[in-house]
């Protein structure tokens, strides 16, 4: 099962592109706090921080381990940082979206 990331999930914005979607299995992340009840129930993930040097390696470890192959990051930071490592995450079959 292959899934489909939503960055900036404690905004509306998320939650509309969301709703836009048709892929079933959409996961939600962010990287800023997020309420302890949504991480557990699984449906939101912690993201790593954009501001940690390492930030495109641990996506990329967090996609391989949660089965994901696209990304729509809705940050500018997170934007700018994944697009600079398209290359790295499309040689694992990892997509990013954005406007």
């Amino acid at each position: 099962l292959m899934y489909t990331l939503i960055t900036a999930a404690n905004s509306s914005e998320a939650y509309a592109l969301k709703n836009t979607l048709t892929a079933a299995d959409v996961l939600l992340g962010d990287y800023l706090e997020l309420p302890e009840i949504l991480i557990r129930s699984g449906k939101i993930i912690q993201l790593p921080d954009p501001a940690d040097a390492s930030y495109a390696h641990r996506m990329l470890t967090l996609c391989l381990d949660k089965n994901i192959e696209a990304i729509y990051p809705l940050r500018r930071h997170e934007i700018d940082l994944l697009l600079n490592s398209r290359q790295l995450l499309s040689e694992y079959g990892i997509n990013i979206f954005s406007e």
